[in-house]
């Protein structure tokens, strides 16, 4: 019996149960999926979490019951890419034919002294609960200091100001003016947006040093009672740990069919993955879709195209709280309340077809 291990089960591996599992599994092929967590975790919603306005269990999806899937329960420490296993810091390894890694991302701190001792995140659901605890518990008036202004930073920043109005909230972004990567009209209300809720927005800024209730912008200290870090990601330190090829941002080289160049057996799904595009779910679920392509092709014995199609992404969608947000969907941005009721039913979507 074959044995397809994915490892992680995020959006992209999720995508690949769904689409090989109830019916187009060859009879030879298990699949075992490897996860710390029971359950799916719907890390778009980590930022709602970490503010208080939904519930744990509102972000988490069970993964399938069938009785082709395995589902192991682990902490990974290292993938052998000789021996062909994934090792466990807590548990047994277990031997792979094929594997698909899909092990997310972790923080980026720049090299900024403190950072990582002294921020909160919301790259996992455990770092986000604890992130939560430490903001619910804030006295009024308290300091939040968000660092970081891309779509983690800013959907934090929106709905932590719903949940708690009486918090200073202030958010720091490196460009001049707020997603500046986005069309100037999207940008201007968003930053609109903050300006009437009372969030305070720190343009150009530079952190350059973080200590316990202190972060120093451009050298200069500003007291905060939390400290959140949504500036920046890198792939997992079990992707970093592999001796194969990456681009400069750290993740994997592939070939056009999504595995390592020279082993046609390992694939890397999701934000570990070298691609032309920003990490996104949306992004891990269309490269899954190309990664069943190739696996089937590979298990009947078949070719390969020399190419695979160019994906098609369908935009970005972000939410100021509950009743606004903004997007850009086939290069058109959109503000207000559309995209975020688009957002919500995308959500809604999503928990319905995988849950």
């Amino acid at each position: 019996m074959r044995n397809l291990v994915l490892l992680g089960g995020g959006y992209g591996n999720m995508r690949i149960i769904h689409r090989l599992l109830p019916n187009q599994l060859p009879d030879d092929v298990m699949i075992t999926l490897i996860d710390r967590n029971p359950y799916h975790c719907l890390k778009t919603e980590y930022y709602a979490l970490a503010a208080g306005t939904i519930s744990d269990h509102h972000i988490r999806v069970s993964f399938p019951d069938h009785p082709k899937l395995k589902i192991e329960y682990g902490t990974i420490s290292s993938v052998d890419l000789e021996g062909k296993k994934v090792f466990f810091h807590d548990r047994e390894p277990v031997s792979y034919d094929d594997a698909v890694i899909g092990l997310g991302c972790e923080d980026k701190y720049h090299n900024v002294p403190g950072a990582p001792e002294h921020t909160y995140s919301i790259q996992t659901i455990d770092q986000s609960r604890s992130t939560y605890q430490a903001l619910n518990n804030l006295n009024a008036e308290a300091t939040v200091a968000i660092v970081g202004a891309g779509l983690s930073g800013v959907e934090l920043a929106s709905e932590l100001r719903e949940s708690r109005k009486d918090l200073n909230i202030i958010l720091f972004d490196r460009g001049e003016l707020i997603l500046s990567s986005f069309p100037k009209r999207l940008s201007k209300y968003v930053q609109s947006w903050f300006e009437e809720h009372g969030v305070k927005i720190i343009n150009c800024a530079n952190i350059t040093k973080v200590e316990e209730g202190i972060v120093y912008n451009h050298d200069d200290p500003i007291q905060a009672d939390a400290i959140v870090w949504t500036a920046g990601i890198q792939p997992n330190q079990i992707v970093r740990d592999l001796d194969v090829e990456k681009d400069p941002q750290g993740r994997v080289v592939l070939t056009p069919h999504h595995n390592l160049p020279g082993d046609e057996h390992v694939y890397v799904v999701g934000d570990c993955a070298s691609l032309p595009h920003a990490p996104s779910a949306q992004l891990a679920e269309a490269q899954a879709e190309q990664i069943v392509q190739v696996l089937e092709l590979r298990w009947k014995g078949e070719p390969l195209p020399e190419t695979m199609p160019k994906f098609k992404l369908k935009g970005v969608l972000g939410s100021l709280g509950k009743k606004a947000g903004f997007g850009l969907v086939a290069e058109r941005p959109l503000i207000g309340r559309v995209p975020r009721l688009l957002k919500s039913g995308l959500l809604w979507m999503y928990k319905h077809h995988n849950g």
